[in-house]
């Protein structure tokens, strides 16, 4: 005899053989015992994952002898012919060389005739898709109200092509992708009827390299039994197809995961430099991230996962090393990357850059993370103003001088040569606020979320916040706050500010009160006169060229369009 295939000598001839589609072999096999078997199937789903066989196991259950029955004899003739290809009650028709209206009339006119030796009439319609919009319309008619004795099942790997009215009229089964463990574990057992020995890793390189298809698997197992003999390792079935080694996969997710950049880099190009298929890398490592993220999320349940016992020790050993939001962030960054890599000139490149910034949003902060941290910074701050005014008025300044004497002509105001005492230095801060604030309306916020450290020996000290720091530090507002502080008698005292916080029980500095212009017209009139504090006229010029506007111009990159009040 000739040699046969794999995938052709190891085909499932029962429901019990087909592998991962329990859920359509089940309900088929119900179907039968129930007899509720209806007149119409379409079979949909990726290549080489049993649509056809399925079709066809599913013939031999009901033109069996005795039939239908699930558990038919091996040596039943009428088995024996379905599966030869030679039975004349089951028509197996390829829809791409048949797919004209003139093939669908002949089929109608065929279909009214009995069976010549079984109990139903079967047709199997490959790829039938491929049907033009008339042939479909043609068959509408028989497919809806056939004869008793005539049964279609249809395949097709495009189900989305096929007109709703045919689809309408048959039973829909989409078949899935093939696990990989189930992969693994056919090609083993195919290895042993064979006498071929296979290492594990070998087993599970195959499996992740067909995708789901177990025709894909048996042909590259084919493949490798001539290449290799009766012997078959890891590494040869690597060289073959191009494969990552899962070792060396997961060091890369390793560096990635821990973000040394280096490593991720040395990692690639030596993957790169052995001529490793880099869409295949991307898409692996995206699985394994993947896996890591189930491990993660799931505390350890290995049973959601379709992976080897390598694997699954690298993800008990490197549960730690990322929690689920760092995860989440890689993968989207890999998924980003992997949708790109198509159009890529240079898929090195996209790739390098892709891991690079994998590694450096695995210790990124989300914008919700961002928001809380910023919630929680406003919550330690200081009470606002307008919470935490002083209860008590504070205590008059005490005047630099009780009795002025004559003294030379231009004598420099009163100096400060010991520490201020608790009470007379917020007495002397609040005045200095509320002096500032006129001169400068621009630092009235900063102010008031401001307070006094200290004032002895010619320097004043004053807290700010972090933030506030580098924007309020400088040399003009140093000079503007001289002037002030000399225009209420003390001269020759340089400032220095800190982000040292406030002493407990010390109240930042009050706000001031904006004006009310119908309130303080309404107090004219009943003859109050309580002093509202007018705001300064906004110059444009001095606001634009204010150093603390220009720091944020710089910071955040952007221009000033327009001044207003």
């Amino acid at each position: 005899m000739s040699y046969q295939v794999i995938a052709r000598k190891y085909r499932p001839q029962r429901f019990s053989d087909v592998v991962g589609q329990d859920h359509v072999s089940q309900t088929l096999i119900n179907a039968i015992s129930g007899d509720r078997v209806a007149h119409a199937y379409l079979f949909c789903g990726p290549r080489g994952t049993g649509k056809t066989t399925l079709a066809r196991v599913f013939a031999k259950c009901l033109n069996c002898t005795d039939g239908p029955k699930v558990d038919f004899s091996d040596d039943d003739s009428k088995c024996i012919e379905i599966t030869e290809g030679r039975s004349i009650d089951v028509l197996e028709i390829d829809g791409a060389s048949n797919n004209g209206v003139e093939q669908v009339r002949e089929l109608r006119e065929t279909c009214v005739y009995a069976p010549a030796s079984s109990k139903f009439k079967i047709y199997i319609i490959d790829e039938v898709h491929m049907l033009t919009t008339a042939a479909f319309n043609a068959l509408l008619k028989t497919l809806e109200e056939p004869p008793a004795h005539v049964k279609f099942m249809f395949a097709t790997t495009e189900p989305e092509k096929v007109l709703p009215t045919i689809m309408s009229r048959c039973q829909r089964f989409d078949l899935r992708r093939i696990p990989v463990n189930l992969i693994a574990g056919h090609l083993k057992y195919i290895c042993g009827e064979e006498k071929v020995t296979i290492d594990e890793g070998a087993l599970f390189a195959i499996a992740r390299g067909a995708e789901g298809c177990m025709r894909d698997a048996e042909s590259a197992l084919d493949q490798l039994i001539s290449f290799c003999g009766d012997n078959i390792t890891e590494p040869d079935v690597l060289s073959m197809f191009g494969l990552t080694a899962q070792g060396k996969l997961f060091a890369l997710a390793e560096a990635v995961l821990t973000g040394d950049s280096t490593r991720t880099l040395t990692e690639l190009n030596a993957l790169a430099t052995q001529g490793k298929d880099l869409g295949r890398l991307v898409g692996d490592l995206l699985t394994h991230i993947r896996n890591r993220l189930v491990f993660v999320v799931s505390k350890g349940d290995l049973s959601l996962l379709e992976i080897s016992e390598a694997e699954a020790a690298t993800l008990q050993s490197g549960a730690k090393l990322a929690d689920e939001k760092a995860l989440a962030r890689v993968l989207d960054v890999l998924t980003d990357c992997e949708g790109r890599l198509r159009l890529a000139t240079s898929k090195k490149i996209l790739i390098e850059v892709s891991l690079l910034k994998a590694a450096q949003a695995k210790a990124a902060l989300g914008i919700d993370e961002v928001l809380v941290q910023l919630q929680k910074l406003r919550d330690t701050e200081p009470p606002s103003v307008a919470q935490a005014a002083p209860a008590v008025a504070p205590k008059p300044l005490p005047k630099p001088s009780a009795t002025p004497k004559p003294a030379p002509k231009a004598a420099p105001p009163t100096t400060v040569d010991k520490p201020a005492e608790a009470g007379d230095l917020q007495a002397v801060w609040l005045r200095l606020v509320s002096a500032a604030s006129k001169a400068s309306p621009f630092m009235q916020t900063y102010f008031q979320q401001a307070h006094a450290v200290s004032f002895s020996k010619g320097i004043f000290v004053i807290g700010v916040t972090e933030e506030h720091l580098a924007l309020v530090d400088n040399k003009r507002n140093h000079v503007m706050l001289a002037e002030q502080l000399a225009a209420l008698g003390y001269a020759d005292v340089q400032f220095r500010f800190t982000s040292e916080p406030p002493p407990e029980g010390r109240a930042p500095a009050p706000a001031l009160e904006p004006i009310d212009e119908p309130q303080a017209a309404s107090r004219a009139k009943q003859g109050k006169t309580t002093a509202v504090p007018q705001p300064e006229k906004l110059d444009p010029e001095e606001f634009k060229n204010d150093p603390l506007i220009q720091k944020a111009l710089e910071l955040f990159r952007g221009r000033i369009v327009e001044v207003r009040k």
